[in-house]
This record gives structure tokens, sequence and C-alpha cells, in this order.
């Protein structure tokens, strides 16, 4: 198998989800599932063509053989170490009602939380075009932050491009314990992805515009503020790019950053202008909202080509 274009590293649970509308008190029906940041990110990527290697923790149970067997089904090159020292993660997602989503995680002392520097293989992160970590990794133990670190820091080193998605949960750590170790990331990534509040935990009381040029002096090349419906913008120099989010019903809006994140690496990769770059992230975004899962709607490029052939229409400002 040749070298991947993309690598990236994470913890991916398995999910439970109910398949009603309606309080986890009184479901029924459950489905069964795997879901990750990173992983949604990679199945994505895979999806519209690009050649990636996810690594990560499982348990050496049902779930864990589940989760690996899900994602290398969907054509990713899977590096599942296999824990048998502790349990697959596991999440539940709920529909209170039919606008809102509520996720539950099961994951202290997960085997996806204890990746470490001695699971990364060697040349592994070196022979590919680009890294991508998430901030939720680095914040589930200092072993899994040690490795998402040295991964980033082989990455420099070889030349290797690396993104980081902030993807910042406050379940995990509070704002004063997160963002010191998420801005030592992101000042070290050449793109950084984050919506508005999460550039105020890399750094308080600025904006994303503000964090950005903070970012630019730390050496970081693109940052790129996600804005769901609304669309997206990209800071890049001194110079600012927009685009327009897409009208939808959204059913599901868990997982739309991940695929935002893939569309956007996808078109990066093929050497798109970042315009064109936007236009495909923030398509991809609105259609993982289409469905229910965290990865599932991810479009494949026929998928993106009818959907932006006129299945919805780009917001207007």
């Amino acid at each position: 198998m040749s070298a991947p274009a993309v690598v990236t590293l994470g913890e991916t649970m398995a999910l439970v989800r109910t398949t009603e509308i309606g309080s986890l008190r009184h479901a029924h029906g459950m489905a069964l599932g795997v879901g990750g940041a990173e992983t949604n990110v990679a199945i994505g990527l895979a999806r519209l063509g690009v050649a990636v290697s996810w690594l990560g923790r499982v348990g050496d149970d049902s779930l864990g053989a589940r989760v690996a067997r899900e994602i290398r089904a969907e054509g990713v090159d899977v590096r599942a170490v296999v824990d048998a020292d502790a349990p697959t993660g596991l999440m539940v997602k709920e529909r209170p009602s039919a606008a809102s989503t509520a996720v539950h995680y099961y994951r202290a002392g997960s085997a996806g939380s204890r990746v470490s520097v001695s699971d990364l293989p060697a040349r592994w992160i070196e022979e590919a075009s680009l890294l991508h970590v998430t901030g939720i990794t680095p914040l589930l133990s200092t072993m899994a932050r040690d490795a998402v670190l040295a991964a980033v820091e082989r990455a420099r080193t070889a030349g290797v491009t690396v993104s980081f998605d902030i993807n910042y949960r406050s379940a995990l750590a509070p704002a004063a314990v997160a963002g010191p170790v998420l801005s030592e990331i992101a000042e070290r990534a050449d793109i950084v992805f984050g919506g508005e509040d999460e550039f105020t935990i890399l750094y308080p009381d600025t904006s994303a515009a503000e964090a950005a040029a903070l970012l630019r002096d730390a050496g970081c090349a693109m940052t790129v503020l996600k804005q769901g419906p609304a669309g997206a913008a990209v800071f890049v120099g001194d110079a600012v790019v927009e685009a327009s989010g897409f009208l939808i019903d959204a059913i599901d809006t868990v997982g739309a950053g991940d695929a935002f994140v893939a569309g956007y690496l996808s078109a990066l990769l093929e050497g798109l202008d970042i315009a064109a770059a936007l236009h495909r992230a923030n398509a991809c975004g609105a259609m993982a909202c289409l469905t229910p899962g965290d990865w599932e709607a991810a479009p494949t490029r026929r998928d993106l080509a009818r959907f932006l052939d006129g299945d919805a229409d780009p917001v207007r400002r």
C-alpha cells in the first residue's frame, strides 16, 4: 500500500443513538455505530478520494472490533492498537426534540485515552502530506496529550503540513486548563480550524480575527473560522476570504464540523484555491446534517456534485 496523503490519530468510540425523537428515559429503539472526530474526518476524506490512515487504541472487546471494522470498511487504513487492559469508550446520543441533540460520553479510562508516543509507527507521519489532529484527544489524558504533541513535532520536523481542529469539549477540561494545551498545538500548526468561541479558548478576550493574527505571528499559515449555516471565513496573511453556507433542513448537526474539515482539506490537497475549498467545505458540512449519524452522510464526489447542482441554496448575506 502506498503512503497515505493524510494521517490522523485519536479516540473513536462505539456510538449508541436513539432512533426516535424523545428522551433516553423513554426511548425504545437504539442503533449501534461508531464515532470520533478524527475518524469522522478520515471517512470524509476517504469518500472524497483522499488516501487516509487513522491510528487509535480500542479495547479487546466486541465494540473495539466494530470500531476497527466500520472505519476500515469506509476505505480508511486502520492502525488499531488493541488494549487488553481498557475498554472501548462509548457515547450515547439522544434527540430530546426535533431541533436538539444531546450526547453523553462514557470514556473515563478508555482504551482510546491511552494512546501513547510508542504507538506511533516509524515513518507513518513523515511519509504523509498532512497530519490532522484535534483538541479532543490531548485533553483525554497526559499520555494522549504527549502522543499528539509528538506527532505534531515529527510532522513539523519532516515538513509535513499540520492541520488542527480546536474542537473544544468543556466536559474534558475547563477553559482555563484546556486553553494552554490547545494553544500550544495551534501555534505549531499550519492550518487551524475553530468556531468564534473556540478561538476565545486559545486567547481569552479576543475575536477570531485577533486570534488569527496571533496565530499568524506564531507561524500558522491559515486560520479557518467555522460559522455553521452562516458559512466560513479564512484568515491568511492580511487577507480574509469568506463564503456563504447553505440553506438546508438539518436533521442531525453532530459531525458537521468534521465533514467541513474533510471537505476543506481535500480541496487544498487537490490544489484548489481558498474560495473553492470553502465552498466545498460548506457543502460537505451541510450534507452531513441531512441524516442521523456522525459521518454517515459525509458525501462522495458524486453526492457532492449532485448537491452543488441545485439540492440546496447558498445563504445570501
